[in-house]
């Protein structure tokens, strides 16, 4: 498939949603952040491409109200967990069972509630997240919420400026956005310290956005940490982001 064409499937609740795929071989489903699409995350800098190359079919779909998805301004279309249905639904309709699953900030929280209720993959990858971000999915929510709803008024330089230039950069469409974060749920500490698929934690190395990720590696049975360069936001444009995930994946 070329990685510029767009496939769409119908969610549990008959919302389109998109993906883009890259490369053949073995499937690892990869789930990109909040503001995001899967293009941005993971195709623009070059990730997908060092994955596929490793003999990786690599499946990126854009999250409800994200990229080329549907963007529903129904608060209905925002139930909590209906990205965690989502993947399962993608993983359904392409028919997966033997998969690598991941994301990088929300979507290493999608990742780690889609594991807490029955995905079932070899391997794992959370990516931009700590244990905080995974605990108390609240942690985030009130900045966003800010960011959202003030637009056009954050201070130049702040975190909140930035997160709306990365909003523009994106498309994104402040309505649907918002609703996305009624769908953030927490998982459990010792729900978390039951994941026992082996797993990558690669964070940047001023990234505390989400809380610690070496702690998130430390509450997990079998995971390692991998620390690259950047924060956030500009860990995603760094060559080490998909190079770790490769070398994980294919080891």
């Amino acid at each position: 498939m070329s990685q510029s064409e767009v496939h769409y499937f119908e969610s549990f609740d008959g919302t389109r949603l998109a993906w883009r795929e890259m490369g053949e071989g073995r499937p690892v489903v990869l789930i990109h952040g909040y503001f995001s699409d899967a293009y941005t995350n993971w195709i623009r800098y070059g990730h997908a491409a060092t994955i596929a190359a490793r003999g990786f079919r690599v499946i990126m779909p854009d999250l409800r109200a994200h990229g080329d998805s549907a963007r529903p301004h129904d608060p209905a279309a925002y139930p909590p967990d209906a990205l965690t249905q989502d993947g399962h639904a993608l993983i359904a309709h392409l028919g997966l069972g033997d998969y690598d699953l991941g994301g990088y900030s929300l979507g290493a929280r999608t990742t780690s509630r889609m594991l807490a209720t029955g995905a079932n993959p070899r391997r794992v990858v959370f990516a931009g997240m700590g244990l905080d971000g995974l605990v108390s999915a609240e942690r985030r929510a009130g900045h966003f919420r800010h960011v959202l709803t003030n637009l056009g008024q954050h201070p130049r330089g702040s975190e909140a400026w930035f997160a709306e230039a990365f909003l523009k950069t994106t498309g994104g469409d402040p309505v649907a956005l918002l609703g996305i974060i009624d769908t953030f749920v927490s998982t459990p500490l010792e729900t978390v310290e039951r994941f026992g698929w082996p797993a990558l934690c690669v964070n940047g190395v001023d990234d505390d956005d989400n809380g610690s990720a070496a702690a998130l590696a430390d509450a997990l049975p079998d995971a390692r940490y991998v620390e690259i360069p950047g924060n956030h936001m500009s860990a995603v444009t760094k060559p080490a982001l998909g190079q770790a995930i490769a070398d994980f994946l294919a080891g």
